[in-house]
């Protein structure tokens, strides 16, 4: 067998495969160097979603006419001039792989210049240079992808519809928005304007333009920091929640990324805030020397790995648990809790202006203006609740400030323990389900299940924490059959089981007798607790006993609440209430699900039409 160094124009069309997966790779690696050219304006331009064309353009510091040909070659690059760089890299690009293998795919042509003298045209086929020739002057770079994969057929056949594609585009260009608040970004297809910032800065204004102003007004600015890490960004209130993990946004140093551990991280800090099978919306920004993180491990730079990970990952669990335990998290009767979801896929409906000064005029005048209670703006939240923003014109920014400011204001409110739940009046209860109670401030409805749950797990959840690992004897032992690889990990892991109160003896092949288990097992749930705890040695070869503890107190306390269709007298509702109010966390049950809706006294008289 002869070994043999690929060609050029092969090598590039195999980093191809790793580095351009769609067209959203090529516009996420043209717009990081025009990021990393320090651009403070960036257009794209696609056509057909990128099949067709995909142009960028920007106003950074070009490139000299003499080394244009170099960002042809692979590995060239201007980012990186030691193997110390490697490991403080703070620039978005830096492998030296994207433009080569781009061009391997397409026909490109790139226009460039310092704006100290005339530029350069180089027009590329398939990695081979078709002319060459002088440009004006313009400061800044033009790039233009056309017929991409024209010769690689097989990678067209997994690419996915126009408007499949298009979401993906725009995606990356919401994520580079949020990463990027100073830089202004267009994104136009097919002639029309579909996204467009100010490059003003501000997460939050981004986040109105990405996801509506509806969401925007329900986050909650974070910040924290630690000897290593600066977290700050956007979290959104418990009932703005969604289905998937692509509304949270993790940016380390200016780059976005995907991690599995801090959207685990951020999970975590919601718990019990979100109904099981719910994601929240989350802006995160974290600022480390780049020494802690590698960027390095993943050819689109997507995914990173961190030296103080651990760290990191509490920090942010914390930060977002504490400020959600600042927070009166009642949601309003008559905002919606579930905003539809909409696909990824863009669907092009935008308001005019006239619209949008209505929407704004009413937000500005209504004595509820913290409140998205108005007809109009429930329409544009709808509208606009994808991840494509309507377009924001230039002489727009008062429109585009006002309410952002207002929600600035609102979310930095602090409120202390007993101010959470205000003191109410029971006035009745609806079907044996809902406790109804009021005060000055409103209407007030309370799912009694919910509430006792709350209040319940609260109790089980201190009192489990105090227990030992003291052992309750069984009079008959409990017996157990076990997979081959289910056995094989008890024997593996047996000391560590021990050490948290399960003793099994082997009863036969594959089968285990239990003759005593830890005292704070819920009763009656005994060969429940121990199945949960081989399952997770199977899931993650080891045992969180803390985790147990919490799905211990969560079962009980839902087993031993009332449930519906169960009648109370006013007293006993008003003690229920009373006993909610002490609670730390007195807005959702242990399962996420909200215990309190409030409707104020300005929606009752709209929605009877008193208010107009």
């Amino acid at each position: 067998m002869d070994i043999m160094e690929l060609p050029p124009h092969l090598a590039n069309k195999i980093a191809a495969g790793e580095v351009v997966e769609r067209p959203a790779s090529v516009v996420k690696e043209l717009v990081e160097n025009s990021i990393d050219a320090g651009s403070t304006n960036i257009k794209v331009e696609i056509s057909e979603a990128g099949l067709q064309s995909i142009r960028v353009i920007d106003n950074g510091t070009g490139i000299p006419h003499e080394q244009v040909k170099r960002v042809f070659l692979r590995h060239a690059t201007s980012k990186i001039r030691s193997e110390n760089d490697l490991f403080h890299v703070r620039t978005l690009g830096f492998r030296g792989e994207a433009l080569p293998s781009i061009a391997s795919v397409s026909k490109m042509t790139i226009k460039t210049s310092t704006g100290e003298e005339a530029g350069i045209t180089i027009i590329q086929e398939g990695g081979s240079v078709l002319s060459e020739s002088r440009t004006d002057a313009r400061k800044g770079t033009d790039i233009l992808v056309e017929n991409l994969f024209y010769n690689t057929p097989a990678r067209l056949k997994y690419l996915k519809t126009v408007h499949t594609e298009l979401g993906h585009i725009t995606d990356i260009i919401n994520r580079m928005a949020f990463s990027h608040p100073r830089t202004r970004f267009e994104l136009h297809h097919n002639g029309k304007k579909l996204f467009q910032t100010t490059g003003k800065g501000g997460l939050l204004s981004i986040a109105s333009a990405v996801y509506g102003m509806s969401v925007a007004k329900q986050m909650i600015p974070i910040e924290t920091s630690t000897l290593d890490y600066k977290i700050d960004g956007y979290i959104a209130r418990p009932e703005m929640n969604r289905a998937s993990r692509g509304y949270i946004t993790t940016i380390i140093n200016g780059r976005y990324v995907r991690s599995i551990r801090i959207a685990k991280a951020i999970e975590a800090g919601y718990h019990t805030f979100l109904p099981i099978g719910r994601q929240p919306i989350v802006i995160l920004n974290i600022e480390m020397d780049p020494f802690l993180v590698d960027v390095n491990v993943h050819p689109t730079k997507l995914e990173v790995r961190f030296s103080k990970e651990k760290e990191l990952l509490q920090a942010i669990e914390e930060m977002i648990k504490n400020r959600l335990h600042q927070e009166i998290l009642i949601p309003s009767g008559t905002e919606p809790k579930y905003i539809r979801e909409k696909s990824i896929q863009p669907k092009f409906e935008f308001e005019t202006r006239r619209d949008s000064d209505r929407i704004h005029q009413y937000e500005t005048n209504s004595p509820e203006n913290n409140s998205v209670t108005n007809e109009r703006a429930d329409e544009k939240s709808s509208s606009n609740d994808a991840l494509v923003a309507p377009p924001l014109q230039e002489n727009n920014s008062q429109m585009d400030s006002q309410p952002i400011s207002t929600v600035e204001e609102t979310t930095t409110t602090m409120t202390s323990e007993k101010q959470r739940v205000p003191e109410l009046e029971v006035i009745g209860q609806h079907h044996g389900t809902y406790i109804m109670a009021q005060n000055e401030e409103g209407l007030y409805i309370i799912d009694q299940h919910a509430a006792q749950e709350r209040i319940k797990y609260e109790f089980y959840r201190e009192k489990i924490g105090e227990v030992t690992n003291e052992l309750q004897e069984l009079l008959v032992p409990l017996t157990f059959e076990f997979t081959q690889q289910e056995s094989l990990l008890i024997e593996q892991f047996k000391e560590e089981l021990e050490q948290v109160g399960l003793f099994f003896e082997l009863f036969g092949q594959n089968t285990y007798i239990v003759r005593s288990h830890p005292q704070w097992f819920p009763q009656g749930e005994e060969n429940e607790m121990i199945r949960d705890m081989v399952d997770q040695l199977i899931k993650d070869q080891s045992i969180n006993i803390h985790k147990l503890r919490e799905e211990a107190a969560i079962l009980m306390s839902c087993k031993r609440s009332i449930k519906a269709n169960h009648y109370l007298d006013k007293q006993d509702m008003q003690v229920l209430l009373d006993h909610l109010r002490d609670c730390k966390e007195p807005f959702t049950c242990p399962h996420g699900r909200p215990i309190i809706i409030h409707f104020s006294q300005y929606e009752m008289e709209k929605m009877f039409k008193r208010v107009m």
